[in-house]
């Protein structure tokens, strides 16, 4: 056997392992990629685009509602989950196979079988079979986490199950708080579900701005949802054809499907990183440097595997930036700073930078921009509805260090301010541009009153 069979050989081929491969290939690397699963990995697999697509299904329900307002009369209309999850994993296959000729394109050669390491050079292979390889790249992503066992764990269900249910469930609880729990507890009420919203904490999107966690889960308890907060799902009980499942608090609630939400993990069980010498981080993430690299010299890690920001388009930067920095020749350092998220509720919600908190507690000054209206829309179709927009502003710079918006194409908004966010600049830029009327967008550019300020005073 040579010293080395290929150059890189990639375990997992979600987004940012694909990217990577077919970068370093591009680069005149031997890439092997190996994918135990589909490729794609969780966003176009069962996370981002699916979900997507699910809510976008959920949205017409609202939209055929309004649409009496402005002047449509439209009969009575119905719903088909299976329809709906047809056409999603077609799509989803497609997608799929759009990912593996793009490898195969790039010379990438790709093994659907599991893959973990034996020492930092050798990987072994579901048969058996070993490769040598000069460098590895873990990007096995994430799992789902259930948290503490509970009695009836297993009538419980994941997001990754909730995409291939074969019935469409009339009553639903979902247990979390964070991006997939209100997605999903926004999808299941818009498609006729009738919600509950069970979080541990105060409330929900623990992270974010305080003003958009209270916005949000008003407008989401306006459309139905029910939000239970300061508890947690004790047990869930077969009760013969549902489920009753039992809270911290001593409700009941009864149950068609239960879904937990409670966070990811690293996907990095059983995939022989001690043998190899790379350590965990305290994130319980692989432990990187700003190249990637882990505590073994010739192994990195990209993506959720490594818990940093755990969104697809960070991982597939984080790919590419590996791909530059050993193949390409141009060391690349990922900046962290100042990534655009949202998050496909209903409303939806788009942020970028510090939220009001943060800033109070990093800067010497901070000066609060904010905007309540009612959409135009609204105006006509009476759905009770407001949009929140929100600007952080260093009060001594002037430089917009945040921006928050809930509310209609929220997230489209945001992806938009993250450009002057990271450009630096200020609020007197945001007023020096004309506003783009009527717009839901044009708030960002004529909110003119400050409502809050306030002066850190540094400790003796």
């Amino acid at each position: 056997m040579a010293e080395h069979d290929v150059d890189l050989f990639v375990i997992g081929g979600g987004s940012g392992g694909v990217r990577a491969a077919r970068i370093s290939a591009e680069h005149g690397a031997k890439v092997m990629l190996a994918e135990e699963f589909r490729l794609g990995g969780t966003c176009v697999i069962r996370g981002c685009i699916p979900k997507k697509l699910l809510v976008y299904a959920s949205r017409f329900h609202g939209e055929l509602e309004d649409a009496a307002g402005f002047g449509w009369a439209v009969p009575h209309a119905s719903f088909d989950w299976t329809t709906l999850i047809a056409n999603k994993d077609r799509e989803i296959a497609r997608l799929e196979a759009a990912y593996g000729a793009t490898l195969a394109k790039a010379g990438v050669k790709v093994l659907k079988t599991r893959a973990v390491l034996l020492d930092a050079h050798t990987v072994q292979l579901a048969d058996g079979s070993r490769v040598r390889a000069r460098h590895v790249l873990i990007a096995t992503g994430a799992t789902p986490s259930y948290g503490d066992p509970i009695f009836g764990i297993e009538h419980v269900i994941s997001s990754n199950e909730a995409f291939h249910l074969p019935d469409f469930p009339r009553r639903v609880v979902i247990q979390g708080g964070g991006y997939i729990a209100v997605e999903f507890a926004g999808i299941f009420a818009g498609l006729g579900s009738h919600v509950a919203l069970v979080y541990r904490g105060e409330n929900i999107l623990r992270g974010f701005d305080e003003d958009v966690r209270q916005h949000l889960r008003v407008e989401m308890e306006a459309r139905g949802i029910r939000v239970l907060t300061g508890c947690k799902v004790a047990a869930v009980e077969d009760a013969g054809g549902h489920f009753l499942v039992r809270l911290s608090s001593g409700n009941q609630i009864p149950a068609d499907r239960v879904m937990f939400a409670t966070g990811r993990v690293p996907n990095i069980a059983k995939m022989g990183l001690k043998e190899a010498g790379v350590e965990i981080a305290a994130n319980r993430g692989i432990a990187v440097d700003e190249y990637s690299r882990t505590t073994a010299p010739n192994i990195y890690a990209v993506g959720d595997v490594t818990n940093r920001i755990n969104l697809t388009p960070v991982a597939i930067r984080e790919g590419h930036a590996f791909a530059d920095t050993v193949f390409g020749g141009r060391p690349t350092a990922v900046d962290h700073t100042n990534v655009p998220t949202a998050v496909f509720s209903e409303p939806e919600v788009g942020t970028v930078g510090l939220t009001e908190a943060q800033a109070r507690d990093r800067l010497a000054q901070t000066d609060i921009y904010k905007a309540m209206f009612k959409p135009l829309k609204a105006t006509l179709s009476g759905r009770q509805t407001t949009v929140l927009m929100k600007l952080v502003v260093d009060g001594l710079s002037d430089r917009v260090v945040g921006c928050h918006v809930v509310g209609e194409g929220a997230a489209e908004i945001a992806q938009i301010a993250a450009i002057a966010v990271k450009m630096g600049a200020k609020k007197a830029d945001f007023d020096a541009t004309i506003a783009l009327h009527p717009t839901a967008a044009e708030e960002l550019v004529t909110m003119r009153k400050r409502f809050a300020s306030f002066a850190r005073v540094a400790a003796e």
